[in-house]
């Protein structure tokens, strides 16, 4: 149903915290622009974790507004309490999203049973595509190729995930087991190098960071491997590789995303939700030469 590249776009605010409509609204634009098949609102590098459900739904409406049409507008929908996933799940059908993407609950990660009523819900409260998150890394638990097969089975707009896993084989063997059940699932790799190797698998495309700060770089290289320019996809692979070390400059990475994009020229804030340790001159100056 999708393919290509997705940006898990950081949430943009000012100093103190509120949103910063001006400059991401630059920043959408710079994205769309330079070719990217959609864009995920309050993924992980967004921060969904620290953002009011009152923001959130104010967001989606501005984005859908802003380059709705121009790509494709996906909405995490991810929070502790479930009433709350449930409420921003309906209300972007509402204002026009293309899709939801839910990401397993953590803390008390839940069994199999759990991710299957939980999914579930989230299914029925929409007719939206649903796309699953596996980040096992983050949440404690994983989301299996046999249960993702389950919930594609009983659920027909359970019909993508975002595999979040450093290991293209749990990839592979959940493109096999829900393509089994649904032909056209998507799967895409959230980790930026793997978009090759996903696929190569038979993926779809990738999910990841490193778009926000070079969309150019991402958009040239599907559209090379989508002509069969390999030489080219090859040459984007290669520098994205590089640009990996971007992640490790920071206390988190989303501190480095977001100082990364300052750095590009978008003049955003790089001040990350508390708590947290935020980017230092020296570590910007780090990425700066990363980038160089």
């Amino acid at each position: 149903m999708f393919e290509g590249v997705f940006c898990p776009s950081i949430t943009i605010t000012d100093d103190e915290g509120k949103i910063d409509f001006d400059l991401w609204g630059k920043h959408l634009d710079h994205l769309a622009d330079a070719g990217l098949d959609g864009v995920l609102l309050f993924g992980s590098i967004g921060e969904f974790y620290s953002v009011s459900l009152e923001d959130k739904k104010a967001v989606v409406d501005f984005a859908v507004k802003r380059v709705g049409g121009r790509m494709k507008v996906f909405v995490g929908v991810g929070d502790t309490t479930y009433a709350n996933v449930l409420d921003l799940t309906r209300y972007s059908e509402k204002a026009g999203a293309d899709a939801v993407l839910a990401v397993s609950p953590y803390y008390f990660g839940p069994s199999d049973a759990t991710a299957e009523e939980y999914f579930g819900g989230i299914a029925q409260a929409t007719e939206l595509p649903v796309i699953l998150y596996n980040f096992p890394a983050r949440t404690g638990t994983d989301l299996n190729p046999e249960l993702v097969a389950r919930l594609a089975a009983a659920h027909k707009n359970i019909c993508g995930i975002k595999d979040t896993v450093d290991t293209i084989s749990h990839t592979r063997k959940v493109i096999r087991a829900a393509r089994a059940v649904n032909p056209e699932f998507t799967v895409f790799s959230g980790f930026d190098e793997y978009y090759l190797v996903n696929r190569v698998s038979g993926g779809n495309g990738v999910l990841c960071g490193l778009t926000n700060v070079e969309p150019e770089l991402f958009s040239r290289m599907h559209k090379a491997y989508q002509s069969g320019d390999l030489a080219t996809a090859v040459e984007c692979a290669e520098r994205i590789s590089k640009l990996m070390a971007v992640y490790d400059v920071c206390d988190l990475f989303v501190s480095a995303i977001k100082a990364a994009v300052n750095v590009k020229g978008l003049p955003i804030s790089t001040k990350i939700f508390e708590p947290a340790v935020q980017a230092t001159p020296e570590q910007v100056s780090a990425i700066r030469e990363l980038l160089a």
